[in-house]
């Protein structure tokens, strides 16, 4: 790439702006940095589409937005799903401290089991499971096959599974 490539340019005047405003949004220096490599990839994908005297600028944060308030929904779900599944099994468990300890404890133990999972593995598992997406629509995010995104959803969820085994072989035999 040099001078004469116009995507360069816009990356150079704008990139800064762009992450202040998402690490304003998010507050987090690692959100901040993945949310504005996904905007520029996204705007780099969109570029050569966008009419001439187009507000570049304007264009940028809205992509960032859109992107954030992605962010922001995911999180959302995934803190309702982890609040359920603690109301869950509180209300199960007669011995409701106890439950909650289990729940938190799960909780963590999926976060954990879920951060370290290879980076295509975990975003193909969060699209396909937290947001409901298709595989075709997931190939296409990871720019893979609908097999390869089924199978990284596959091996994530046995990574999970595995994870989780010690949890649940614990919880079973501390039960009397």
């Amino acid at each position: 790439m040099g001078d004469d490539d116009p995507f360069e340019a816009v990356v150079g005047a704008h990139h800064a702006e762009i992450r202040r405003y998402l690490l304003r949004l998010t507050a987090r220096v690692s959100d901040a940095d993945d949310l504005s490599q996904e905007t520029f990839l996204r705007a780099f994908r969109a570029h050569r589409s966008l009419p001439p005297g187009a507000n570049v600028r304007a264009w940028l944060f809205a992509i960032a937005t859109n992107l954030c308030r992605n962010h922001f929904r995911a999180q959302t779900r995934r803190h309702r799903a982890y609040a359920a599944a603690a109301l869950d099994r509180s209300e199960a468990d007669p011995v409701w401290p106890e439950g909650e300890a289990v729940a938190g404890e799960t909780r963590a133990r999926i976060e954990g089991v879920v951060a370290g999972l290879p980076i295509k593995q975990r975003l193909a598992f969060i699209m396909r499971k937290l947001h409901d997406l298709d595989y075709t629509t997931i190939g296409g995010s990871l720019d893979c096959s609908e097999e390869s995104a089924r199978a990284h959803v596959f091996q994530a969820l046995r990574t999970i599974r595995r994870g989780l085994d010690g949890l649940i072989l614990a919880k079973t035999e501390s039960q009397p």
